[in-house]
């Protein structure tokens, strides 16, 4: 049976921002790769609906990109997270964790600045708890640009990664997908840049001793 990988991903892109080469690597491999968005754009919310029309399009090309096997998406208002209850994200989440079953799950930093994140990976660990969940075998927090870096400089809110994987023959492709996103990238110094992907990739490779890779904390192994 071949694995089942799950991305929380909080906002379109974070999947790719924070594990996208490791993605296409599982599913080189032979797993089924599962995205769940958390939030969209909505006209109430200050977006026009051209913009919204032109993510769903993003969205429609990037899943093909990757070859998901299946796609979520809980269309939680951006910005708007936390007006929801604990309780009802957990269940949500949760629903659709049951349904996918997956034995790994990526998740956003618990102290990514973006508040969003921070209580969507409060909720979604919460739905890792093995008497629960006992088809999750590994659970990782990935690193996003743009959101990871700026935590709180301090050791309690640092992402300090111990698992990194070599995506040397995945990045590129990790870089045409993100291309796809084109309102979420700019030129350098802005932090989700080309160039500084294509850094912390390097940065990161250079510490695994590998051309370039992907960073992650893992929270939970079961063997």
């Amino acid at each position: 049976m071949s694995e089942k990988i799950l991305v929380v991903a909080v906002h379109p892109d974070d999947e790719t921002l924070g594990c996208g080469a490791t993605l296409l690597k599982h599913k080189a491999a032979g797993a089924d790769i599962h995205w769940l968005i958390i939030t969209e754009d909505k006209v109430e919310n200050g977006a026009s609906q051209t913009e919204i029309d032109i993510r769903a399009l993003e969205i429609l090309k990037v899943s093909k990109m990757y070859g998901f096997h299946s796609i979520k998406n809980l269309k939680l208002p951006t910005m708007h997270v936390d007006e929801y209850s604990m309780s009802e994200l957990i269940e949500r989440i949760s629903k659709e964790i049951k349904e996918i079953q997956p034995n790994i799950v990526y998740l956003p930093f618990k102290s990514d600045v973006h508040s969003d994140h921070r209580k969507i990976f409060e909720a979604a660990y919460s739905c890792t708890k093995t008497f629960r969940y006992p088809f999750i075998k590994k659970v990782y927090m990935m690193e996003t640009i743009s959101e990871t870096e700026f935590a709180p400089n301090t050791k309690e809110e640092a992402f300090i990664p111990n698992v990194f994987v070599d995506v040397s023959d995945f990045l590129e492709k990790k870089l045409d997908i993100m291309r796809v996103f084109q309102s979420e990238l700019s030129v350098h110094p802005f932090p989700r840049s080309e160039e500084n992907i294509k850094a912390l990739a390097t940065f990161r490779g250079a510490m695994a001793g590998v051309r370039y890779a992907e960073s992650f904390m893992l929270l939970k192994e079961i063997q």
